[in-house]
């Protein structure tokens, strides 16, 4: 303001003006100078309440328990209320109406065609395929080693009926075994492992990734046995499971905790929502796209994926949709009580309540 003054001064100073006609033309512009940062801050001001409001809505209502958003910085663009938030290490942006009314997970510019959205490349809540186009297997990404990793958590039905589609297909064709993993969603508070369904379950999948960490070999046996009636002492016995060292793996921050840590810190990156969610090299897959959870489509996926069709490609596996939460037999459904809620592949999962 005050270098704008003397520039008025001295343009003035060079031409023979009256100088009550200068100090009025220094006062008029203060004025509307002033008036304009007051509009300004007025401006800004207002958007701050309806950018509180979307992080608490977030924060209750849409981000994965144990975790919390935070609002770095906000400002109006395009008639809309543009927040920039952060989640644990991702940092994305969230749209609202001015009257705090709608909140947008994502803006799209239109004036130029948008880049496809994938898990992989945006941590925003809209992150897990937005998109509804249909997947095949020409239109999946093919690498040398493809990867199929499935999110779940141990005590929801639908991740047991993923686990039990993953675990007919591996025992059908072994070979499979090296193109998927089994992660865990969850999270670790105050140095403990925490699941959506509670102690049991958070408790259960830090077993399950010591098993798979430290004891691989025994892995798939031991989930075969697990998914038939939930006796896990049983078929620890059963599969032969070292029980000193699952304790200890178990105890050992550096080990069961570790393990878990980068299961979790994935669960952010791929911003996981619902169990079951696959991740196909990267980037979220929909099952349904390809027969739904059965062994016959998690042999569909790998093979479409592969840049050399696999020998087992033309190997027929169950096509039948395998039986959600413990059942002793691949195709039966019994009725489960846990709280559920459809993730974005429309098909029913376990989802935060």
């Amino acid at each position: 303001m005050i270098k704008l003054i003397k520039f008025i001064k001295s343009k003035f100073h060079k031409i023979n003006i009256n100088k009550n006609l200068v100090l009025i033309t220094i006062a008029v512009v203060s004025i509307a100078f002033t008036g304009f940062l007051i509009f300004s801050n007025n401006n800004n001001a207002s958007a701050g309440p309806v950018a509180e409001k979307a992080i608490d809505f977030m924060n209750k209502n849409v981000i994965q328990k144990g975790k919390t958003a935070t609002l770095v910085d906000f400002s109006k663009e395009s008639g809309v209320i543009k927040m920039k938030v952060k989640t644990g290490s991702n940092t994305y942006n969230i749209y609202a109406t001015k009257d705090g009314k709608l909140l947008f997970p994502q803006g799209l510019p239109i004036d130029s065609r948008p880049k496809k959205q994938t898990a992989q490349n945006s941590d925003s809540p809209s992150a897990s395929l937005s998109n509804t186009t249909k997947q095949t297997c020409d239109s999946l990404q093919k690498t040398d080693k493809p990867l199929l990793e499935a999110y779940v958590v141990s005590k929801c039905p639908f991740g047991l009926q993923m686990q039990r589609a993953m675990a007919d297909a591996v025992k059908k064709i072994p070979s499979l075994e090296e193109f998927t993993k089994v992660r865990y969603i969850g999270d670790i508070v105050n140095g403990k492992v925490t699941a959506m369904h509670g102690e049991p379950e958070a408790k259960e999948n830090l077993m399950q990734i010591c098993i798979r960490e430290e004891q691989n070999n025994k892995y798939w046996d031991y989930i075969s046995c697990h998914i038939k009636d939930g006796d896990v002492e049983g078929c620890l016995d059963e599969v032969g499971i070292d029980q000193n060292k699952l304790n200890t793996c178990m105890k050992d921050e550096k080990r069961g905790l570790a393990y878990a840590k980068e299961d979790f810190d994935l669960n952010e990156k791929y911003n996981i929502r619902g169990s079951p969610t696959l991740i196909l090299n990267g980037q979220e897959v929909n099952e349904s796209d390809f027969g739904g959870r059965s062994s016959q489509a998690i042999k569909e996926i790998i093979s479409c994926s592969s840049k050399t069709k696999p020998d087992f490609a033309s190997k027929k596996l169950n096509s039948e949709q395998a039986a959600t939460s413990f059942s002793p037999t691949y195709s039966k459904n019994p009725e489960s009580s846990i709280n559920t809620a459809p993730n974005n592949n429309n098909t029913p999962a376990c989802a935060p309540s």
